[in-house]
């Protein structure tokens, strides 16, 4: 019975935390908010990823659709390009973390680079779509 109760009185308490809104990051200093807009700036970003991904499948399978039998395969390079760039991010990116390891900060560090590395690979895609290479 007190076991319930303190878990009903935790999520009340917790409630309130969870509604608050989210920080100007503008003018963020605490390092909550800055890990909370480091993470909302990857939110967005990762938005805009999916959204050219879908243009970049849709080249991909274009290509593909004008070649014949055994030369067709850009889709299935496409794909195997996004997962290792999926492996890649995601360890670079855990690495990006260390400078700061189990610190407050740790969760920007990482948010930031999954940011800016999202970003970079939206660029290669669009590139890709519109047909130039870099």
């Amino acid at each position: 019975m007190k076991r319930t109760s303190f878990l009903t009185a935790a999520l009340l308490l917790a409630a309130p935390l969870s509604a608050q809104s989210a920080p100007d990051c503008s003018k963020a200093v605490a390092q909550s908010d800055l890990n909370q807009c480091a993470a909302a700036e990857y939110e967005a970003a990762d938005k805009q990823l999916n959204l050219v991904w879908k243009q970049a499948r849709e080249k991909a399978k274009e290509i593909d659709s004008g070649l014949e039998g055994s030369l067709k395969g850009a889709e299935e390079a496409l794909l195997a390009a996004q997962r290792g760039w999926i492996a890649y991010r995601d360890g670079h990116c855990k690495l990006a973390g260390f400078e700061a390891r189990g610190g407050s900060m740790e969760p920007m560090l990482v948010s930031g680079c999954l940011a800016e590395t999202t970003r970079l690979r939206t660029r290669q895609l669009q590139d890709f779509v519109a047909g130039e290479d870099r």
